[in-house]
């Protein structure tokens, strides 16, 4: 009856186990879209940075007052403004993934240190149920 009990229970973490390791399997995948959504919106940036600089760009260099007046293209006031829009409207979307990506980083550590201790309790039910095979097959034979 020890034996039957031991088997149950190591069955039982043995689904626990591989619950575990597709959940950690999913929360990888979110990471990497985490990632890739990341790399997205910093492209995305890129490109409408440098379509503010060409604008302020060719108004720099098709108008002579602003030639006389400023050093180069980024002086002029509006431009430092538009980069800051941009940058503000880019850097709280980076902040929201980034926090998702922390928080999946957090589960992934929770759930692999629940792993851990399923191995280890699977380990001691093993050696448990082996010990107790090997008593009960002892008393059979005296």
């Amino acid at each position: 009856m020890a034996i039957a009990n031991l088997h149950e229970t190591l069955l039982s973490y043995t689904l626990r186990k591989n619950q575990l390791n597709l959940e950690i399997s999913e929360y990888q995948t979110q990471k990497t879209l985490a990632a890739y959504s990341q790399a997205d919106v910093r492209s995305i940036r890129a490109q409408d940075e440098q379509e503010i600089r060409d604008f302020y760009k060719a108004l720099y260099e098709g108008d002579e007052e602003y030639k006389g007046k400023y050093k180069d293209y980024t002086q002029i006031p509006d431009f430092e403004a538009e980069m800051d829009k941009i940058a503000a409207i880019y850097q709280d979307q980076l902040d929201e993934l980034t926090a998702w990506e922390t928080q999946i980083d957090a589960q992934i550590t929770t759930n692999s240190a629940e792993l851990e201790e399923v191995n280890a309790y699977m380990e001691s039910m093993k050696s448990m149920l082996s010990s107790n095979i090997q008593e009960d097959f002892k008393f059979g034979l005296n």
